[in-house]
């Protein structure tokens, strides 16, 4: 299975996970501000199977297929090497699958708006939504489907934030496989779960917004026995689009983290 992927830099490699239907280009978006101030890593972005422009086989049916995919891109791509791994939302769920299964190889792991403890959406604990940053000029030219995405998920609602919604997410949005999406999510939760196993002991970021409708945060509270460094920060004035809604704290807690993991 071959994985379209895109790379900036050179150095320490960072792995970069997308979320759900989305493409690499919600993480670069968000990252490439981060590592453009920051020398010294390789940062890679790929798309998942049937996400953005990599194909998924008939017989991808299930997150455990897209662990496996993940698995096989980086055994191809850095072998042994050590690398940092950043997730967010499904990325983030599949992400702490791969540092389950590489704890000795993964330097650090990241995680934005992950899905937390509770898979299965029915059961999660999920805050209102709601708009604190209102502005109903903040749509103005964009197309009906991209502007609706948008006020459906944003908690800041400004003309930046539209924009970068636009290019980081409705762009991978529009041209998933959607045969191939529907068919894993007939199997979505991994057969053996993230956390399974000795504790991760690396540093390690939680981010999560407290307006985020889609995964919340109180469910991430059970994820931190097995992340003993990890900090976990709830942000307020965030949704799901954390990155966006909040992109100068994002920044700065994306910075602490990697000193964190220079450091050791």
């Amino acid at each position: 299975m071959r994985l379209n992927s895109v790379e900036f830099g050179s150095g320490v490699p960072v792995v970069a996970v997308h979320g759900w239907t989305a493409d690499h280009r919600l993480m670069s978006g968000c990252l490439e501000p981060v590592f453009g101030e920051r020398p010294g890593y390789r940062r890679v972005y790929l798309d998942l199977p049937g996400m953005g422009r990599s194909p998924a086989p008939p017989t991808l049916d299930s997150s455990d297929g897209q662990v496996a995919a993940v698995h096989e891109f980086i055994g191809e791509v850095l072998g042994d090497e050590p690398f940092l791994l950043v997730g967010e939302s499904y990325g983030g769920y599949l992400s702490r699958a791969v540092t389950r299964d590489r704890r000795d190889q993964v330097l650090g792991l990241a995680l934005i708006c992950p899905i937390g403890a509770e898979v299965q959406p029915s059961r999660r604990s999920l805050p209102a939504r709601e708009v604190l940053r209102p502005d109903p000029a903040a749509v103005t030219g964009l197309d009906p489907a991209t502007a609706a995405a948008f006020l459906e998920m944003a908690v800041v609602q400004s003309p930046a934030a539209a924009a970068r919604f636009r290019d980081e997410i409705m762009v991978g949005l529009e041209i998933g496989d959607q045969e191939a999406i529907a068919r894993v999510e007939q199997r979505w939760a991994l057969s053996v779960p993230p956390e399974t196993g000795e504790p991760f002991r690396r540093p390690t970021l939680i981010l999560t917004g407290r307006q985020d409708h889609v995964v919340g945060w109180a469910d991430h509270v059970g994820l931190l026995p097995h992340y003993p460094r990890a900090t976990f920060a709830v942000l307020d004035v965030a949704g799901h689009n954390l990155q966006i809604d909040q992109p100068v704290l994002f920044e700065a807690l994306m910075h602490e983290w990697l000193d964190r993991v220079r450091r050791g």
